[in-house]
């Protein structure tokens, strides 16, 4: 692989959200990440945070030239999200990569927008539950970290995109140190929905139903950390510390679990009833979920 030729094709991602943002308050007001050029018409592939409910994005090449672009869409489920450039970026597109081929062991290269890159190696593909409704069935966890993951490509010795860099974990090894980790959305997932996202912005399916719930596993309990303000959850009483047991009849054993329950249930607007352990005592709750994309604002038309 030719690392100079490749990061040609990765672009740095500014984005700026309003205030009044329904995730400002989450994610911030001024994101910066990574994009990765997978069309010659300027099309950026980004993790989808950096530009959810942005007023104005910003791209950034290798070699220092600013284009201005549009967010087209943000996709929930797999934390994907589009860019359009308005202008020329005149970079090659990056060709997908097999990630089905890609094992356990692997080198590969994580790049970021500003040339930054580190030589890592695949150390797992596995299921991953993130605090906020997401859940990936195979995800790709990458060591050593790259210290800007954030919508950053993961590369294969072929010199082919493999993902997109999501998250910075740590991992505990077997001997219980830790070591830092990239946690990265595989390119597998995106061409089966790519053209409803250039054509609809979405993908043309029922939305989940969403209980604006941030949870975490904690010894095989999935307890409450927080709840989106104004979300479903919210208004159902549902309240840090709460201990998630049992989703209609079926008991919750995993976040992962958790999140199975509340989508096999029906599509947005569901009602869910969760048995819930608070204080030491049972109660009942009933959440009318929603449709996570209609606390967001839209991107606007170019």
């Amino acid at each position: 692989m030719i690392i100079d030729r490749t990061l040609r094709s990765i672009v740095a991602v500014h984005a700026s959200i309003p205030e009044d943002a329904f995730t400002a308050g989450a994610l911030g007001t001024r994101r910066e990440g990574s994009g990765v050029v997978i069309r010659d018409n300027g099309l950026v592939l980004t993790i989808g945070y950096l530009i959810t409910e942005a007023d104005e994005v910003w791209l950034t090449t290798n070699d220092g030239r600013v284009v201005p672009a549009h967010a087209l869409a943000y996709d929930q489920e797999t934390g994907f999200g589009l860019v359009q450039a308005l202008g020329s970026l005149g970079v090659p597109a990056l060709d997908f990569g097999d990630v089905a081929k890609a094992e356990i062991g692997d080198p590969v290269v994580i790049a970021d927008g500003i040339g930054q890159f580190v030589r890592a190696n695949i150390v797992a593909k596995q299921e991953f539950a993130g605090y906020w409704e997401y859940l990936l069935e195979e995800a790709i966890f990458v060591a050593p970290a790259h210290p800007s993951w954030g919508g950053a490509a993961l590369i294969g010795t072929d010199g082919k995109l493999l993902g997109i860099g999501s998250l910075h974990l740590q991992m505990a090894s077997q001997n219980e140190e830790t070591a830092d980790i990239n946690m990265v959305v595989p390119i597998n997932l995106l061409p089966p929905i790519l053209d409803d996202l250039l054509n609809r912005g979405q993908v043309n399916k029922p939305p989940r139903p969403w209980l604006g719930a941030f949870s975490a596993e904690s010894n095989g309990e999935v307890v409450v950390m927080s709840v989106a303000e104004g979300g479903p959850a919210a208004q159902a009483g549902l309240r840090r510390g709460d201990v998630i047991s049992e989703i209609r009849d079926g008991e919750v054993d995993s976040l992962a679990d958790f999140y199975r329950k509340v989508w096999e249930s029906g599509p947005a607007g569901a009602e869910i009833p969760m048995r819930i352990l608070r204080d030491g005592r049972e109660a009942w709750l009933r959440v009318k979920s929603a449709d996570r994309n209609s606390f967001l604002r839209k991107p606007q038309l170019q």
